[in-house]
């Protein structure tokens, strides 16, 4: 592991344990040359997903690009980072055992819009307004309909 600070590829490591959540291994390190000391994490590496999008193009699976989409519907509302990177595990956790190496988009979003109607609606109208592609003010206020039902 070569040192952030000096660039040392020598290291030592202070103290390791399991994160909170219990999917890494947090690790202090030391540089043996400069003494800087900084984390790293060690996360088992899951098979790559590929992601088939609507027009049939194929892209790997980025769990940080779901996450943006989160952040984005969930802007200003009273969902923390931390449980926007929950739902972001959990169906990243659920795609790889379902479907081991290819998803379909769809999925993805029908799967992160049931997490946000849980979560938040406002967040979840919001995500589903892009999603789906409302063409009118109709068809939003249909899915609102539905919300309330």
């Amino acid at each position: 592991m070569k040192c952030p600070d000096c660039g040392h590829e020598e290291d030592k490591v202070v103290d390791s344990r399991p994160s909170s959540d219990g999917r890494s291994i947090r690790r202090r390190r030391e540089c043996l040359s400069c003494q800087y000391r900084f984390t790293t994490y060690e996360y088992v590496e899951k098979g790559t997903l590929t992601v088939i999008k609507s027009d049939n193009r194929r892209e790997p699976f980025d769990k940080y690009k779901l996450l943006y989409g989160l952040k984005l519907a969930c802007n200003k509302r009273p969902v923390s980072l931390k449980e926007m990177e929950a739902i972001v595990g959990e169906i990243e956790s659920v795609l790889i055992s379902r479907f081991r190496n290819e998803v379909p988009s769809r999925e993805i979003g029908e799967m992160v819009m049931e997490k946000l109607r849980e979560t938040d609606e406002i967040a979840y109208v919001r995500f589903a307004s892009v999603y789906r592609k409302f063409k009118d003010k109709a068809e939003f206020l249909e899915e609102m309909k539905k919300l309330l039902e």
